[in-house]
């Protein structure tokens, strides 16, 4: 009789290894010797079975402590039995493993009602739009349930029937050594049901495709990159199960005259060089329609920015409105009349020519530096 090997040996891991370690060690053997993984290689599904033994053993606190103190004599008898099922040792261990359920253990059924899929769309909207809200219709070619058979997919006074290959459970299983697999159920898909006299509308489906219109209510305030929520709008449920959500992603257009910031506006005024010298009033006119007067201060400069709290984006929330900037932009004209060349150099004369003035005065007024008083 070949000796065993010990324990700690088997999975890698030091003898006063923790729990979450020897665990871990256990998972990579048990995926790198799984038979599945290796058919035809009986040499794996000893290292496998060994694996299994090592962790069955090590993963008991009472049954290491006995191991440690008296090696494989101390856990005689307490080795798992191979000839069945393994799963039935280890269920959770190959539930996280290979993402399976054993049979009965309370893996997912498919068989009865079962929601539908959400839908997800975009849509674009101008920024009056999104600025006051909207109503769209939204268009959709998708399968909606047969009205014939109300989504069952049997024949109007027929039911569907308990599959007889899985008996109702949507799943079946095969054995592999001495390992049981669990898989969909190829007779019914899943369902755990069949249908044996099909509706002749949607032969079976339970569903029809159409294209069918939705009207999404967009609020004012909205913005690009939101996401509105329909509920019950998606994908029809199987069996008559509820329908799933419609998602509608938001997009702006860009607009001429006005830049989104959040909840802010930015626009651009134009004024000449006279009105931003002595100053001026320009009246803009908002997505909405309203009308804001932007008050241009005299000796505003080129690039300077008047703000309007409160007359910007409504917030989604109804609590205000963002800001309105206008970026004032001074027009140069780029031809110039001789009437009109002659009056700019006598302005530059007088603008210049009084500022000189000015500092000569200033320099005039100052005491000289003799009369200043030491302290």
């Amino acid at each position: 009789m070949t000796e065993k090997r010990c324990y700690y040996e088997v999975l890698g891991v030091e003898k006063g290894a923790a729990s979450d370690d020897i665990r871990k060690a256990y998972r990579q053997a048990a995926l790198k010797h799984h038979p599945d993984r290796n058919q035809g290689d009986p040499e794996a599904e000893q290292r496998f079975k060994e694996a299994t033994e090592a962790f069955q053993i090590l993963s008991d606190d009472q049954k290491r402590a006995r191991y440690d103190r008296f090696g494989h004599a101390g856990v005689e008898g307490s080795m798992p039995d191979f000839g069945g099922d393994i799963f039935s040792h280890f269920q959770d261990i190959f539930s996280e493993f290979f993402g399976g359920a054993r049979p009965g253990g309370g893996g997912r059924r498919r068989n009865g009602p079962a929601r539908g899929a959400d839908l997800r769309v975009q849509q674009r909207l101008t920024l009056q739009e999104s600025f006051v809200g909207c109503k769209r219709e939204v268009s959709l070619r998708t399968p909606v349930a047969c009205e014939a058979c109300e989504g069952s997919g049997a024949k109007a006074g027929t039911k569907r029937k308990t599959c007889g290959a899985c008996g109702g459970a949507g799943q079946v299983s095969t054995a592999r050594g001495f390992v049981m697999f669990t898989q969909t159920c190829p007779e019914c898909g899943g369902e755990g049901s069949v249908v044996k006299t099909p509706c002749t509308e949607c032969h079976g489906s339970g569903n029809v495709e159409k294209v069918r219109k939705v009207v999404v209510a967009f609020p004012a305030g909205i913005d690009g990159g939101q996401r509105l929520r329909v509920p019950g709008q998606g994908m029809p449920g199987t069996q008559g199960g509820p329908a799933g959500d419609l998602f509608v992603d938001v997009d702006i257009a860009p607009d001429p005259a006005f830049e989104r910031d959040g909840q802010d506006l930015i626009t651009r005024v134009k004024v000449s060089v006279a009105e931003a010298t002595l100053g001026a009033t320009r009246e803009v006119e908002l997505p909405d329609g309203s009308t804001v007067e932007v008050e241009v201060a005299a000796g505003t400069q080129p690039g300077e920015v008047v703000t309007t709290r409160g007359r910007g984006v409504p917030r989604i929330d109804g609590r205000g409105r963002g800001a309105l900037h206008a970026v004032i932009q001074v027009e140069i004209p780029k031809q110039v009349p001789a009437r009109a060349r002659e009056l700019l150099l006598e302005l530059d004369a007088v603008l210049t020519g009084g500022a000189k003035r000015d500092a000569e005065k200033e320099a005039d007024e100052a005491p000289p530096a003799s009369a200043k008083i030491a302290l």
